[in-house]
């Protein structure tokens, strides 16, 4: 009998929300509608980028659809100004929703069912101010009191909750809540607010509406009206899903579910909206993009590519329990895709001239250069070669130890795309200092070998002077000192006391001349030197640089 050669594929491991989805299916589903539900009263940070591959991923996975639904229930808060960068932040990102909506699209069924649920004996209107009834909604080990306004008839909260509507009352004067149970284990069960009275223009229904559905009222109801089939949260709302089931079942709409994953935390990153606030109004910070801080926009404009912070949220996966992961692995994801993808330039950041005393003055000859070596599609460029050349301070050492590669007095190394040059002599200032260095170069080694055949381990990258576009270069460092920026075991009275004060460091930098009028949002490396890209704030004439990433991670090792 014949053995049987076939062999069958390993079966996909699948994380948690996958296995729901999938059982879902196996039982019948026969579609799969998830959505991102931002508020836009702020910028999308990190965290927030890894909700968006989950939503969207999935639903792409399942062949389903992913709606977009700004959660616009408080007008104070919430401006068009975060709805647009919310939209362009996504589509960055490489997804696209099916349907663009709002909780204020809404606010009518909402305000409807509200009315339903007071008919049914199940919301009253309360007088008490929001903070009497924080004081009267008990501990975990005690009931919490109920209101005095509790009993209230139907029709008199009926005419109550009509009048709030018209608005008869000032804010904060009267609340709409459900009646639930006072003493129930669940602290979100005792009577929760539903709607508080605001008099504030929205940015899209105006003045329409002077009351306002809060979160935990809107969104099972949100969901439902759109049939959402996964609504998939970050963990802290695990304790928010019983009343969100319960306002569904008292409504009797259609039951959509919520499932809760763990939230993304980052190594000397902050994700609190409050606190980031904070920063950019104290002007701690240059702004919501400033690329020290962990929003989307600022990613962006730091150089991170779509694919990079994608391939993050895929290795961080999806879990159940919250952890803290290290801000390496980010870093890792943007500089495997950029070696992929960014065109390599010499630049020198800490720069020390080079007289080569043996070319001919005024000679300039082009070198070619290679764009990058792990895309031979990109082709070559030229680079200007001349007799003042720049490189690296710290490729040159006048007392050099052991094994030590790069230039010194009598050694020899090779210049980039160049020749070998030979250190002759040391040009010092009045106070000893280092200012430049005399070399002589082999002209029958420009072709990766000597004239005599002999080798040198050094190869350090150079420009030339008189070439080179002199730039602004920001170096970024991770914006807190400690890993946890609420630590405070040091002494600290405040997370503030963490902030890095070498977070941003400004060098001028002599870059090669195919980098004058390098496109925003095109990130280059500077070979041995990092990933970089050109800065928003770059003017005619003042070249402006973020460096995105480190070519290894330094920081991690400094601060262990």
């Amino acid at each position: 009998m014949e053995a049987n050669t076939q062999t069958t594929e390993p079966k996909e491991k699948l994380n948690f929300l996958e296995e729901i989805i999938e059982e879902s299916i196996a039982k019948g589903e026969k579609r799969v509608q998830t959505r991102f539900p931002p508020e836009p009263n702020g910028y999308l940070h990190i965290g927030h980028a890894k909700s968006i591959c989950i939503n969207f991923g999935l639903a792409k996975k399942y062949g389903g659809k992913c709606n977009l639904r700004f959660d616009d229930t408080n007008p104070v808060k919430e401006d068009t100004e975060y709805v647009d960068s919310i939209k362009r932040d996504i589509q960055w990102l490489g997804f696209q929703w099916a349907e663009e909506r709002y909780a204020s699209d809404y606010f009518d069924q909402l305000y409807e069912w509200a009315v339903e649920l007071i008919k049914k004996g199940l919301a009253y209107v309360d007088d008490q101010t929001q903070e009497e009834i924080r004081l009267t909604r008990g501990t975990i080990s005690e009931p919490g009191k109920e209101s005095p306004w509790r009993k209230r008839s139907v029709e008199e909260n009926l005419d109550l909750f009509d009048r709030m509507r018209r608005g008869e009352f000032p804010d904060g004067a009267k609340v709409l809540r459900a009646k639930i149970d006072m003493a129930h284990p669940n602290m979100l069960f005792r009577d929760p607010i539903m709607y508080r009275i605001i008099h504030a223009e929205h940015h899209r229904t105006g003045n329409k509406w002077c009351i306002y559905p809060m979160y935990d009222y809107a969104h099972g109801q949100c969901d439902s009206i759109e049939r959402i089939t996964h609504s998939i949260c970050t963990l802290e709302f695990d304790v928010h899903r019983p009343l969100y089931d319960w306002f569904i079942e008292a409504l009797g709409i259609f039951p959509s579910h919520q499932y809760e994953f763990a939230r993304l935390n980052l190594t000397y990153t902050m994700m609190s909206k409050r606190n980031l606030l904070k920063l950019v109004k104290e002007g701690a910070v240059m702004g919501w993009d400033d690329p020290r801080m962990p929003t989307i926009c600022a990613l962006r404009r730091k150089g991170y590519t779509p694919a990079s912070v994608r391939a993050f949220a895929e290795m961080v996966g999806v879990a159940k329990r919250d952890n803290v992961i290290d801000l390496g692995k980010l870093e890792y994801c943007v500089r495997e895709d950029l070696n992929k993808v960014a065109e390599r330039r010499m630049a020198v950041l800490n720069p020390l001239k080079v007289v080569i005393s043996n070319w001919e003055e005024g000679k300039v000859e082009m070198r070619k250069a290679v764009n990058n070596p792990e895309d031979p599609k990109a082709g070559m460029r030229d680079v200007p070669f001349s007799r003042e050349i720049y490189i690296d301070r710290d490729d040159f050492m006048e007392n050099p130890p052991k094994k030590y590669f790069r230039l010194s007095p009598g050694s020899e190394v090779r210049l980039r795309y160049s020749y070998l040059i030979k250190c002759e002599e040391v040009v010092k200032d009045a106070e000893g200092n280092v200012v430049e260095l005399r070399c002589t170069y082999d002209p029958m080694s420009g072709e990766g070998s000597s004239s005599d055949g002999r080798r040198v381990k050094g190869v350090i990258h150079w420009v030339s002077a008189p070439h080179a576009v002199k730039a602004e270069v920001r170096l970024f460092n991770p914006l807190f000192r400690t890993e946890d920026p609420f630590d405070t075991s040091a002494g600290q009275e405040s997370w503030e006391y963490n902030l890095n004060p070498d977070s941003m460091v400004k060098v001028t930098g002599y870059l090669e001349p195919s980098l004058k009028d390098a496109p925003i949002g095109h990130t280059y490396q500077f070979e041995r030197v990092g990933y970089f890209c050109p800065d928003t704030d770059t003017t005619a004439g003042h070249p402006v640089f973020n460096r995105t990433v480190t070519l290894k991670d330094s920081w991690a090792k400094i601060n262990k």
